[in-house]
């Protein structure tokens, strides 16, 4: 289902469920974050559904945590994004160790034009698009990859949709590209 007209970057919370048909294919860059066969097919069989809460705090700092749950009520990762270009880590039982900072910026900032691509206004609370950094946390791990992604608003078949596009860079240098979609499911 398309998101509200009225919505934009301001608040997105509410529910979401990833649109396959619609998203371009995560495996490779799963296989290359070290997931595993199994745990890979069966991600591609589930439905993903998103829980997003989009939030302020008290000193005005803004915060967007998400909740995964797979088919049949399955518990899958949480994501917690404070706009403050902080790193943080984080123990992801599928991604392993993380290290993670997010913040908005302009698209004049965003490096590459893959993350800069088909943006709707609504995308870009005053002037800047959410834009989210993600590495493996080497020193524990043993892996070495990296993503970057823009989060916002595009048109997808004549319709507003929430999307991500995430720029990936594997272990050997393999480099990535890929968008994916979600259907709007209402408020929390």
């Amino acid at each position: 289902m398309a998101a509200p007209a009225e919505m934009t970057t301001r608040d997105i919370s509410g529910k979401y469920t990833m649109n396959k048909s619609l998203s371009d294919d995560s495996d490779e860059i799963l296989r290359l974050q070290g997931v595993g066969w199994l745990t890979r097919k069966a991600i591609a069989m589930a439905t993903l559904s998103l829980r997003v809460q989009h939030y302020k705090d008290d000193d005005a700092v803004e915060h967007i945590d998400i909740d995964q749950t797979l088919t049949g009520g399955i518990k899958g990762t949480s994501e917690y994004r404070t706009l403050d270009w902080t790193e943080r880590s984080h123990e992801d039982y599928v991604f392993g160790p993380v290290l993670s900072k997010s913040r908005r910026i302009s698209l004049a900032e965003v490096e590459r034009d893959w993350l800069k691509k088909d943006w709707l206004d609504e995308s870009l609370e005053d002037g800047a698009i959410i834009y989210t950094c993600a590495k493996s946390d080497e020193s524990k791990s043993g892996r070495k990859w990296s993503s970057e992604q823009t989060w916002g608003f595009e048109l997808v078949n004549g319709e507003k949709r929430h999307t991500r596009h995430v720029f990936f860079e594997g272990p050997g240098g393999e480099l990535i590209e890929i968008r994916l979609v979600y259907d709007y499911a209402g408020t929390l």
